[in-house]
C-alpha cells in the first residue's frame, strides 16, 4: 500500500471512530434525559395511583414499544393482520408501562451510576448501569437503537432480557392458538395489572 494511500486508510478509520464515538455519546445523553424525566414525573408522585398514566406519554418517547413488542412476538409476528399489531403494540405498552409504575416506591429516588457505553453494531448502543433503589442494588443495561433519534429497545435487569422473557411467555401462547391467543394473553395481564 502506497503512502498517501494509507494515510487516507487511516484518516477514514478515525473518521468512523469518532463518528461512532460521537453517536454513542448522543445515545448516552438521550438515555439521561429519559431517565431523568421519568424520576422527576415519579417524584412528583405521592402515590402509584395514576402513575402509570403519568409515566405513558414520556416512555413512550424514550422507548419502541413497537420494536420491542415485534421482537417479544418473535416469528409470529408476521401472522399478526395490521389491527392485530395494532392492538399488541398497545396491550403490550400498557402492561410494560404498569408493572413498573407498580413498583415505584414514593419517596425512594434511585441512584444510578452509568458506566461506559457499548455499540455492538451501527445504530446500536448498549448503556450498562448501576441502580440502587429502595435498598437493593440491581445491574441494568439499556439497549438502544436509532431509528427515530434514539430509543430504548431493551433492557437488561439482572441478566435477563425484558424481551426475551416476554418472547418464551408469547411463543408459547403463539403456539397454542396464534395471534388470538397472544392478544388474549396480553389482555389478561393487562387487566391483572390494573
Amino acid at each position: 500500500m502506497n503512502p498517501r494511500a494509507l494515510l487516507t486508510f487511516i484518516a477514514s478509520l478515525t473518521l468512523l471512530h469518532c463518528a461512532a464515538a460521537a453517536s454513542t455519546a448522543d445515545a448516552v445523553a438521550q438515555l439521561h434525559v429519559a431517565v431523568d424525566s421519568v424520576v422527576k414525573t415519579a417524584e412528583h408522585s405521592s402515590t402509584n395511583a395514576g402513575l402509570a398514566e403519568k409515566l405513558r406519554p414520556l416512555l413512550e418517547k424514550y422507548i419502541s414499544f413497537n420494536t420491542m413488542t415485534r421482537r417479544a412476538v418473535g416469528p409470529g409476528w408476521r401472522q399478526f393482520s395490521g389491527p392485530q399489531q395494532s392492538d399488541a403494540i398497545g396491550l403490550f405498552t400498557t402492561l410494560i408501562i404498569r408493572t413498573y409504575a407498580a413498583k415505584y416506591v414514593p419517596g425512594e429516588h434511585p441512584v444510578i451510576t452509568y458506566k461506559s457505553a457499548t455499540s455492538p453494531a451501527p445504530g446500536q448502543v448498549e448503556v450498562p448501569t448501576t441502580m440502587v433503589y429502595n435498598g437493593s442494588t440491581y445491574s441494568v443495561i439499556y439497549r438502544m437503537e436509532q431509528a427515530n433519534g434514539w430509543q430504548v429497545t431493551d433492557i437488561v435487569a439482572e441478566g435477563v432480557s425484558l424481551v426475551a422473557n416476554y418472547r418464551a411467555q408469547f411463543d408459547s401462547e403463539f403456539r397454542k392458538g396464534g395471534a388470538s391467543e397472544v392478544l388474549a394473553a396480553l389482555n389478561h395481564s393487562v387487566g391483572a395489572t390494573k
